[in-house]
């Protein structure tokens, strides 16, 4: 079947978290099941066009914003053996130096700039002639697809026997937007109710998806229950209850072309699960590169991460001075708020030779993070899949998360007395509960022939995409029946 995958980020075109990694993953998995695939993805700044050999296809896109018509121009590239990727290229929305928002905040025209792109994304599928039996939207960003195919594009032929499919990878992002922002969308306000646009006296465009969609997934069959509870359900626990017959949990898998520790050609040492030498010699390397004490008996965790306070920093910011007293290092990589961007800074300055930060995203360092440190830290508060817990597991680097979504889905807590598990996890969201799953971890890290046994378990479990493209193969065919 030919499958349009729409998405806001693909890597290594551009990237803000997980959402690209999926979006580049999915795709190759789903053509190696013999489906044709095309991506279509915004033309951003970072994406540089000799690097990534865009080239010009000759088609443009009209595209009605309220009361103007915006235009736009399709680029083209390729991603894995023959999965074409078209670009929207239209500057004054999208050549900025952030995708959706700057430090400080949202960027304000994000209502128009993706209303733009998910129309857009449409009139590109007739422009290059897809004929999609399934159009693929990922998040806030390609939720109003669903919606304009059944408004302005129900009469459209071209379209008749096209069903879409919504996924949530996070649904604490909702692109919601002030009421009067529906003009941007040619809509009436008859669409202004809490059966359609509504939320809460704005406009959503995660809504519209979720009403609109033939089906809804969810990246891990975990998070599909949580955001159906008023802890996680982000004010939308009633509208997923109400739709779950037609709500499914998939979880993500991870590339394993790029995250395999034996061809990895960003680490300093090759590995395998026959031989784990390696790792030494990229723990040492880390340890370097974050200029840390080289300490190889050190327990060395990492930290690749969003810096908000989704991710655990805030009770990492609680429990930190204690942790900080045992035999342990800290590497942390990654960029978000400013308070956690301070917080990381000055903790370094703090305790320069226990933890080192790098305020940004760096793709070779989180090679090297996985390759190099000995456990991987994901404290969530909620985390819809996660993969870098699934790429610690590939290289023998030992995860420890809270027991939440994808998280609780992958990581099978350590069973000291019967030696099973492939990780350690704490269940109550607490600093203390995370400080006593640390020193579990530490301690057993102490007995070097039961660590080595646990880093093998990890390394021999599958996680790769082929399982995840299945079951989203029999959900394609399921919608179109």
């Amino acid at each position: 079947m030919n499958i349009l995958f729409v998405s806001s980020e693909v890597e290594p075109f551009s990237k803000t978290g997980g959402l690209a990694d999926v979006s580049a993953a999915l795709p190759k998995a789903l053509e190696r099941l013999g489906h044709k695939i095309y991506i279509i993805t915004p033309k951003y700044k970072a994406v540089d066009e000799k690097k990534f050999d865009l080239v010009a296809t000759g088609q443009h896109i009209e595209v009605p914003v309220s009361n103007k018509k915006a235009s736009g121009e399709i680029l083209q590239a390729s991603l894995g053996n023959n999965i074409s990727v078209y670009f929207i290229k239209k500057d004054e929305y999208y050549f900025r130096d952030y995708l959706y928002s700057t430090p400080e905040g949202d960027y304000l025209d994000n209502a128009e700039r993706f209303a733009f792109f998910s129309r857009g994304a449409i009139e590109a599928a007739k422009a290059l002639d897809i004929s999609p039996d399934i159009i693929h939207c990922n998040d806030w960003q390609t939720g109003l697809i669903p919606l304009f195919l059944k408004t302005h594009y129900k009469d459209d032929q071209y379209f008749d026997k096209t069903k879409t499919i919504l996924t949530i990878h996070n649904l604490g992002y909702q692109g919601q937007f002030w009421a009067l922002d529906i003009h941007l969308l040619n809509l009436g306000m008859e669409y202004f109710t809490p059966q359609t646009l509504e939320f809460y006296g704005k406009i959503s465009f995660l809504k519209a998806g979720i009403v609109f969609s033939d089906a809804v997934t969810t990246v891990s069959k975990k998070y599909r229950e949580e955001i159906q509870t008023p802890e996680y359900g982000c004010g939308f626990e009633g509208l997923l209850k109400e739709r779950a017959e037609k709500i499914y949990g998939i979880i993500n898998g991870i590339d394993y072309d790029e995250w395999d520790p034996a061809k990895d050609n960003l680490i300093v040492k090759n590995y395998s699960i026959k031989d784990i030498k390696g790792k030494k010699d990229c723990k040492a390397d880390l340890q370097k590169a974050f200029n840390l004490p080289l300490s190889p008996e050190t327990p060395l965790i990492g930290m690749i991460s969003r810096l908000s306070s989704q991710k655990g920093w805030d009770i990492f910011e609680e429990a930190v001075d204690d942790l900080i007293k045992l035999d342990i290092q800290f590497t942390i990589l990654g960029t978000g708020d400013e308070k956690y961007h301070h917080l990381v800074k000055n903790l370094a300055k703090k305790y320069p030779d226990k933890i080192s930060a790098m305020i940004t995203f760096d793709n070779t360092l989180s090679h090297k993070i996985e390759a190099g440190a000995d456990m991987l830290l994901m404290p969530s508060k909620y985390e819809p899949c996660g993969l870098n817990q699934m790429i610690s597991l590939r290289y023998g680097t030992v995860p420890i998360v809270h027991a939440t979504g994808g998280l609780d889905d992958v990581i099978r807590d350590y069973d000291l007395k019967k030696e099973k598990g492939n990780g350690f996890k704490f269940t109550e969201y607490t600093p203390t509960e995370l400080i006593k799953c640390i020193k579990r971890a530490i301690k057993l890290y102490k007995s070097r022939a039961r660590w080595d046994k646990l880093i093998i378990i990890g390394m021999k479990e599958d996680h790769s995409w082929e399982k995840s493209a299945e079951e989203y193969d029999g959900l394609y065919k399921k919608v179109l029946k």
